[in-house]
Parts: C-alpha cells; structure tokens; sequence
C-alpha cells in the first residue's frame, strides 16, 4: 500500500543517470566542476575516490554522455579493450581494486600517456593507497589528481531519500524526511538501507511508511 493521507513530496526521478538529474552540493560540487571544466585539466590522470553510492558511476555518465569515450570494469580489462581504446579520446575505467590485471593497468596508463588521451578511473579507495605488486605501476599511480566525494550533506542527503522514496512509490510528508535527515549515518550506502528497510516493513505491516516504522528501522 503506497498511498497516504500525508502532505506530500513528489518528484519526478529519470534514472537514466542524467545531468538534470544529479544533485550537486557540497559533497560533490568540486568533482562536478573539474569534469565540467574538461580538457583544461593539469593532468590526464583522474582518480575520482568514494564509497559505494556515493555518485562515481553518475559522474562519469554525465562525463561521458558530453564528451563521447568509453567505459571499462577494471576486473575486465583485457588486450581486446587495449585495442579498442585507440578511437576514443576519454577512457573511464570503474572500480579499480586489486583484482585487476596489474600489467594491462600499467599499459593502459602508457597508452594514455602516449596518446596524449584521458583517463579517469573510479575507486573505494585512493588509487596510490591500492596495494599493487608492479613498481612500476605503483609508481605511476603518483601521478593521478585525486578527486574524493565527500560524505553527503544534509542537502544531498535530502535528496537521496526523495529519489529512493520516488522509486520506491512511497510518500512521505517532509518532517518525517527531515526526522530522519537528523538521525540516519552520513553513509550513501547507508541510506539506500535504510529507505530498502522502511520498504520491507511497510510491506510487511501493511500500511503507509509512517513515524513509528522509521523509528522501528533507526532501531529507536
């Protein structure tokens, strides 16, 4: 049951990943703009760093929807990709860990250097904190500008919970929005948790996600 008797929010949310759809606040407002700002950059290296949901992937689709490139799972980076590569001018490469081939990373980066192309690669963690075996390769990953998302602020996370909540069909007046904006953990996966967990128990209890089921999923 989605319906409610609340004063409502309603927003209509494309999930296409578009640039009209993204939020941009303090906590990303900086990221926002460096790629905007594309190829007046110092360097050709882009490391951006943030935790899961934190907006990496939105990113890069609005970066690669307006400037044409292409995009690569690190753990899949293969010689094929090597290849292909050479007809774009921006590469993204997302989700960089340790599970990546160490000595195709290391050509990709001598490919882009070569080429005068662009690399942005998406992580957890800092890219020169990755614990590679390659000295060569650890010593190139100095050569990144670091870009990190910061936890969200209020504004941001305001508008996560109004875009989960949209998905989700659910409405929800603005109090109890701002109830939970004060008590929730400033973690964008912790968020999505939380609306998922609102939804699973108002479809358990049967009705309209109100105050108590927000208590009852704050733990309160």
């Amino acid at each position: 049951m989605r319906d409610t008797n609340q004063t409502i929010i309603k927003f209509n949310y494309d999930k296409n990943l578009s640039k009209d759809d993204f939020v941009v606040s303090k906590s990303n407002k900086h990221i926002f703009e460096f790629l905007d700002m594309w190829p007046k950059w110092e360097k050709n290296f882009i490391n951006i760093i943030g935790e899961k949901l934190s907006g990496k992937t939105h990113l890069t689709n609005i970066f690669i929807n307006k400037n044409k490139g292409i995009k690569i799972k690190a753990k899949s980076l293969s010689n094929d990709h090597l290849k292909k590569i050479k007809i774009y001018q921006n590469i993204i490469l997302e989700n960089l860990t340790t599970d990546v081939d160490e000595k195709l990373l290391y050509s990709l980066l001598n490919l882009i250097e070569q080429d005068n192309k662009y690399l942005i690669i998406t992580s957890f963690n800092p890219i020169v904190d990755i614990d590679f075996k390659l000295n060569d390769l650890k010593s190139r990953t100095k050569s990144f500008i670091l870009l990190n998302i910061e936890k969200p602020d209020d504004e941001l996370i305001f508008a996560i919970i109004l875009k989960n909540l949209s998905d989700r069909q659910i409405l929800l007046d603005k109090k109890l929005i701002n109830y939970i904006i004060k008590r929730i953990d400033r973690s964008y996966s912790k968020i999505h948790d939380f609306i998922y967990k609102i939804d699973q128990l108002s479809l358990k209890k049967k009705k309209s996600v109100d105050l108590n089921i927000i208590k009852d999923a704050l733990g309160e």
